[in-house]
This record gives structure tokens, C-alpha cells and sequence, in this order.
């Protein structure tokens, strides 16, 4: 300071009440806030410890922010919510605990700076976002300022089983329910899925056409079908369009995941449902095997089932005919089990193949007649077995036995016969127990007809 300014300096006068008749206790203290419980006050963080927090509110002590109520989020580190220097806003829990300590809440004047913003959204019918921050029993938590509440039924447009994968997204949903006294707020995000994409799902429908074919991916399996996501909605596949084959459960045809193309059988606008059809993009087996075979034919099948008038027979892939009982021996037969047996296998003709309707009849009796064998067969148990019109002449020569053969010999073995060309002796046989079944005044059916495998 140089000599003329020292010359100018005239110190400030001192005054005997320079504190205007205050002591210097309420000198200090009218330096100082004046807080209340409830009250909203702002402050700087000056200290941040592993359980709690200091807040400088410009009080006559710092405040005390304890870790559980910092944050929303649960068992939460402070350095992760505050820094020292942060200007933070509290709500004053209680103005002097026992240890004479002021007692703030963030995370409580974070709740009613939010209620009313909330109360707003709510009148005006609009939207909240934020990140998902927990996984609890029955659904998720969102922090949209407070706690908000996201049922597992409300997440999406269905339900979702496994909600981790959410934690940490930010999902925006309507609230559908708001009680401020219990500090509940309910929120569904699958309503503002459907409010945003109600104009996407009708543009989609009045493009699907039923007919036509899409690709989709499985997006859920029950117990009486699945549904197909195909790109812009969910279409249901009914159990009994899973498969030509009869389906006990569609998880064994599809799994959540699977790529699949699917026919469209039906779309109902109003309902916005859409109806599909997996079978219709694979080849009918009954189609197939009506094409592929006729009527006086041999098939080698297997016994599936029997029943009081007949038993089944599977000749192909999802395909069963029926042999009548009066079809299965050229003698009379009482019960089916007196011929064959379940899983039995045996050649058989073809005697009536009803595409329309799916029926097939077949009879063992007429087999041992011998016939044309189907040309899948006559390759398979080999040509020495056949003459050029196709017809079964016998075991080949050789000491070879084909399974066809085999086959053959097995039922007439356990009909009594001796071979394909048994002598009028079996007939003979068969027609004196018929006339011993008439003498003991037992009913002998000798209709042709019978049930079909409709039956």
C-alpha cells in the first residue's frame, strides 16, 4: 500500500453496541435458517460417509441424511447418489433427535416434489417413464421419482415369466392406480402398449389375408396351442391345427423360440384375433397316401388298438384303417385278440380308401388271399418276392427270409395255415367250426360290413 493511501485511512469507528442491542448469541442465530418438521429445505453436501450423509442448510448444525432414506432404491452406497458440493433437497424428518441432531430425508422431499407431478399425469391421462430398479414378488419397481409399482401380467401385451432381463431398462406405462395415503402408485405398461400400437394392429389386420402364408417365431406354448408372434401381433395356432398327427400336448410339436411358417385360417377385426394353422403348410399324410396307394393293394402295417368289432391298423405316417372282425380270418372269430395283438405287425389289403371322410378298411382274411403288394414295399422286401404285375408269389429262393416273410409265415402260423397256397384243408377247418358254432346256437356274424376307422 503505498504512503498517500496509508494517509487516506480512517479506520472504521468502533461503537460500544456495534450488534444493535443483540447479544452475540441471537446475532449468530439471526444468521441462521429457521426449520420445522415436514419442512423442504436445500442444502450443500459437505460430507459423504459409508452410512450417512452431511448436509450445510445453514443451520446451527449440519444435517444428517441417513443412508435408508437417501434414495428409493434399496442398500444403496451415497457415493452413488450425492458428491460433496451437490445441492440437495431435503424434507427435515426431525428438527433435534435425542442426540440433538437435525434429521433430513432426500428420498422423502423426492417423494412429494413427485406425488404432485404425478397427480398430474394421472388427471391428464398421460404417460411416466423411468428405469426399472428392482425385481419383487409379483412384478417390478420403477423409479419415476417414487416407487412405482409394475405387475409380471402388466409388462407387456402378455405375460412375461423371467423380469430380470428389465432391470436396468427404461420403460415408460400409464398408472392405473395412485392412493397417496398408502403410497401406492400401480402402473401398466402393457396399456400403453396397446394405446401406442392400436393403430400399428389395425393397419396389420386389414393386411392379413386368410390364406396366405407368414413366417413367425413361437412366443408361448399352452395347453391348447401356441402362439406365433408374426412381426407386428400374436396369432394362436389351436392344437388341432399343430399337427396331421393327434397331439397330446403341443409342446411336443413346438417350443417357445422356434421359426415357423403358418397359414392364416382367420382374422377377426373386432376381436383383433388371429387364427393359424400349421398343418396347412405341410404335406396331408392322407392326401399322400390315397395318391400313392388303391384300393385292393397290400400294405404292411402294425396293430395299434383293438376293440370289440375290430382292431386298427397303422399302415403309414398319422394313418390307421380299420379291419372289421369279419375281416380278420376266413373262419369266425369272437374277439379280435383271438387273431392278433397290439404292436403286432402284418400284411393287410386295402378294401376301401374314403379320402373325403379319412376312412380306411382293411382286412387280414383277404391278404392271405395274396394280391398286389404297394410298390413301397416291393422293393423293400425284395423283387424275387413278386411277379411283373406285382403280385406276392412266395419266398424267394434261397435260404434267405425276408421280415416280409417273415410276416407272412408268423400269421399263418398263428391262424393254423400251413402257407399262402394252403389247401382246401384250412377251408375245410374253418368251415366246420363255423357249423359248430351254429349247432351250439352261438351267433355268427357274417356281414361283409362293418365300422370303419371312423368308428
Amino acid at each position: 500500500m503505498s504512503d498517500s493511501a496509508i494517509a487516506d485511512y480512517t479506520p472504521r469507528q468502533i461503537i460500544e453496541d456495534d450488534l444493535g442491542g443483540m447479544s452475540l448469541d441471537e446475532a449468530m442465530a439471526a444468521t441462521m435458517v429457521d426449520v420445522e418438521d415436514g419442512q423442504l429445505v436445500t442444502g450443500t453436501v459437505v460430507k459423504v460417509d459409508r452410512d450417512e450423509v452431511l448436509l450445510d442448510i445453514g443451520y446451527k448444525s449440519e444435517g444428517v441424511i441417513p443412508n435408508r432414506e437417501l434414495s428409493i432404491r434399496n442398500e444403496v452406497d451415497p457415493n452413488e447418489v450425492v458428491s460433496l458440493g451437490d445441492e440437495v433437497e431435503a424434507l427435515v424428518l426431525q428438527k433435534e433427535d435425542k442426540e440433538g441432531r437435525l434429521i433430513l430425508s432426500k428420498k422423502r422431499a423426492q417423494y412429494e416434489r413427485a406425488w404432485g407431478t404425478i397427480e398430474k399425469i394421472k388427471e391428464d391421462e398421460g404417460v411416466v417413464s423411468g428405469p426399472v430398479i428392482e425385481v419383487v414378488k409379483g412384478g417390478l419397481i420403477i423409479d419415476i421419482g417414487l416407487r412405482g409399482f409394475l405387475p409380471a401380467s402388466l409388462v407387456e401385451l402378455r405375460r412375461v415369466r423371467d423380469l430380470q432381463p428389465y432391470v436396468g431398462r427404461s420403460l415408460e406405462a400409464k398408472i392405473i392406480e395412485l392412493d397417496k395415503n398408502r403410497n401406492n402408485v400401480v402402473l401398466s405398461r402393457r396399456a400403453w402398449l396397446e394405446e401406442t400400437q392400436k393403430e400399428q394392429r389395425e393397419d396389420f389386420l386389414a393386411n392379413l389375408k386368410p390364406g396366405e402364408r407368414r413366417k413367425g417365431v413361437v412366443s408361448s406354448v399352452v395347453n391348447f396351442g401356441a402362439f406365433v408372434d408374426l412381426g407386428g401381433m400374436d396369432g394362436l395356432i389351436h392344437v388341432s391345427e399343430l399337427s396331421w398327427k393327434h397331439v397330446d400336448h403341443p409342446g411336443s410339436v413346438v417350443a417357445v423360440g422356434d421359426e415357423v411358417e403358418v397359414e392364416v385360417l382367420e382374422v377377426d377385426l373386432d376381436r383383433e384375433r388371429i387364427s393359424l394353422s400349421l398343418k396347412a403348410t405341410q404335406q396331408d399324410p392322407w392326401q399322400e397316401f390315397a395318391s400313392n396307394h388303391q384300393v385292393g393293394e397290400l400294405v404292411y402295417g402294425r396293430v395299434t388298438k383293438l376293440v370289440p368289432f375290430g382292431a386298427f391298423i397303422q399302415v403309414g405316417d398319422g394313418i390307421e384303417g380299420l379291419v372289421h372282425i369279419s375281416e380278420m380270418s376266413a373262419h369266425h372269430v369272437d374277439l379280435p385278440e383271438q387273431v392278433v395283438t397290439p404292436g403286432e405287425e402284418l400284411w393287410v389289403k386295402i378294401i376301401d380308401l374314403d379320402l373325403d371322410r379319412r376312412r380306411i378298411s382293411l382286412s387280414i382274411k383277404q391278404a392271405a388271399e395274396g394280391g398286389i403288394v404297394a410298390a413301397e414295399y416291393q422293393e423293400h422286401f425284395g423283387e424275387q418276392n413278386y411277379d411283373a404285375e406285382g403280385n406276392y408269389i412266395g419266398q424267394p429262393v434261397g435260404d434267405e427270409t425276408t421280415e416280409g416273410q417273415e410276416a407272412w409265415e408268423q400269421y399263418y402260423a398263428e391262424q393254423g395255415f400251413g402257407t399262402p397256397e394252403a389247401d382246401a384243408e384250412g377251408a375245410v377247418e374253418a368251415a366246420a367250426q363255423v357249423e359248430a358254432a351254429v349247432e351250439a346256437d352261438v351267433e355268427v356274424d357274417a356281414s361283409e360290413d362293418g365300422p370303419t376307422a371312423e368308428s
